[in-house]
């Protein structure tokens, strides 16, 4: 058996590097160019940011606990078209489960505002029980 000179072996690493690198960077510019959702949101003084990438299903998404009384959940669907859209849901964290006291729903792609508050525009939400307050707004973010 005539083994291949070094050279040619050297050679077809080195293409087949390339080719991997080439893959990896579309792969990686695809899922870069997938725009992703900035929510801002303010309790006790404190601001804070949660990013939000497109999911195929609203169930598996998990709320943030934002103090020690609110679940903020921003669901952020691009397909089926029929289901496009971005959800934001705030719940007071009551026994047994908790309990939903705001919603609001954008369609995608967003409308633009021009408040400065990004497509949402600014949101207070008040707790029903110990009087506190969260703010939230929301923006569209593309690579």
């Amino acid at each position: 058996m005539k083994r291949a000179p070094l050279a040619s072996v050297a050679r077809l690493l080195l293409a087949a590097a390339v080719l991997g690198l080439a893959s990896a960077s579309v792969c990686a510019g695809q899922s870069a160019r997938n725009p992703r959702v900035l929510c801002h949101y303010t309790y006790g003084g404190e601001e804070k940011r949660l990013w939000v990438d497109p999911v195929a299903s609203p169930y598996g998404v998990e709320p943030v606990a934002v103090g020690s009384y609110f679940q903020f959940k921003v669901v952020f669907q691009t397909a089926p078209r029929s289901s496009a859209g971005i959800r934001v849901y705030v719940s007071a964290d009551r026994e047994p489960v908790p309990v939903p006291i705001h919603q609001a729903n954008f369609p995608y792609p967003v409308r633009m505002q021009s408040s400065g508050y990004g497509f949402t525009g600014q949101h207070w939400v008040y707790e029903p029980v110990r009087d506190g307050e969260m703010q939230y707004w929301c923006e569209m973010k593309k690579p």
